[in-house]
């Protein structure tokens, strides 16, 4: 057996050997990202190719036909592209590229697949990259540009993802080795011929994918949801205040003598506050706006029982068919009502809103309190946490924050929550 034989079995062995392992870890786990599924979908795929290499170094000696020799290396050249096809689909789904870049990308990934998929079929019966004589396969002049496809969205891979500032360097420098590596191999490729160096690349290119970017952002997402918990634990315990706990309980119980019924219904409107504040706490999902607007039409009541007609809230719902994180809307309710309209005597009035437009749902808090400077304000400290809010809105569904206020006029917070794909 020769060397060249024994280093391309070798290759594809090994290489089969580590996709398995990695595709048995992503189907055990729980909870599969989309990323990982289109990755899923992509190891097992290079395992089919691995494999089918394999058996056909093993069997060529027995199978010397031109008419053999042309219909495999056919297959070997379209599962070439396919594992290009895989990779762009890949880069795709981890990266966040805009609606108008992922539509031309998707373009030219689909034409040029599909156009060298059609040459790779006419080479077998005109032999304008390569063909077989005496049961021995021969490259053309034209080789090269049988591998066009692949160096094309190898480049755009390369330097979209190298300029997406949305990536960080890990992120950027695992997508250009992944591409470079390959884009090196089909060079060496035709240097030194039958050698898989190609399969070679593909292996290296692989791990440097899995453990650069899955296993990496399976430790970032865990890190995060870590991050996001204490939010919402700080968020929960904030809302809790004690004195808005001892001031509502003595309202109630002030009530209790002169309007019986009245402190029933108020007394169920604290429990259920306390019961929606405390489950936001374990919540690990999104939930309805309508559970969010419930939340915010107990705490208002809640209020108003204190405040009575300084309080006034107009709804003005368009829609309620989305979803948010629980707890991010009612704390800017709240904010409007504690440090806008509160703080004038005669208080004010709140607007709730929401809209829908075609790529997105927006939520508007608008009050006529007593507005704030925007260059002199510690959204941190002085309104309840809109930082903790923004950062909860951001990581969870990639929704914007907007605030804007003037003094004497009033404030206006705008929530964006982008449809998928529109951001």
């Amino acid at each position: 057996m020769s060397n060249n034989v024994v280093f391309n079995l070798s290759v594809c062995i090994i290489g089969i050997m580590i996709l398995t392992i990695h595709v048995v870890n992503l189907l055990i786990k729980k909870g599969k990202r989309k990323d990982e599924m289109i990755l899923l979908d992509f190891f097992l795929f290079t395992i089919i190719h691995f494999a089918t290499y394999l058996t056909f170094t093993l069997i060529k000696t027995h199978y010397t036909s031109n008419a053999f020799i042309i219909a495999f290396y056919t297959v070997f050249y379209m599962m070439n592209n396919a594992e290009v096809y895989l990779l762009y689909r890949y880069a795709r789904e981890y990266t966040d590229w805009d609606v108008r870049k992922k539509k031309i990308l998707d373009t030219l990934n689909i034409s040029l697949f599909c156009l060298f998929i059609l040459l790779d079929l006419v080479n077998a019966f005109t032999g304008i990259f390569f063909g077989a004589e005496g049961g021995v396969y021969m490259r053309s002049k034209t080789m090269i540009l049988s591998q066009g496809y692949q160096f094309v969205m190898f480049v755009t891979v390369f330097f979209v993802a190298l300029t997406d500032h949305k990536l960080n360097l890990r992120e950027k420098l695992a997508f250009a080795l992944y591409c470079a590596l390959p884009f090196a191999a089909i060079i060496l490729q035709n240097i030194f011929k039958g050698y898989a160096i190609a399969y070679l690349s593909i292996v290296l290119a692989i791990e440097i994918l899995f453990f650069f970017l899955n296993v990496q952002k399976n430790i970032d997402l865990a890190k995060q949801q870590e991050k996001n918990k204490d939010a919402q634990i700080k968020l929960m315990l904030s809302q809790i205040r004690p004195h808005f706990v001892y001031n509502s309980l003595s309202a109630i119980s002030t009530l209790i003598t002169i309007d019986p019924e009245k402190a029933a219904s108020a007394l169920d409107d604290f429990t259920e506050y306390l019961r929606m504040n405390l489950s936001s706490l374990s919540a690990t999902k999104m939930i309805p706006f309508e559970n969010e607007l419930k939340h915010i039409r107990t705490y208002v009541a809640l209020e108003k029982m204190r405040f009575n007609d300084r309080i006034n809230v107009v709804y003005d719902v368009e829609t309620a068919d989305f979803f948010l994180p629980p707890l991010t809307v009612q704390p800017i309710v709240e904010n409007a009502i504690k440090h806008g309209i509160l703080k004038k005597l005669e208080g004010g009035t709140i607007s709730i809103s929401t809209r829908e437009r075609e790529d997105a749902v927006i939520v508007e808090v608008k009050d006529d309190g007593v507005g704030f400077d925007m260059a002199n304000i510690d959204f941190e400290e002085d309104h309840f946490g809109l930082k903790n809010i923004q950062y909860r809105l951001t990581r969870t569904c990639g929704a914007d924050l907007d605030v804007k206020s003037e003094i004497g006029v009033g404030t206006t917070v705008t929530v964006t929550f982008f449809k998928e794909g529109a951001k």
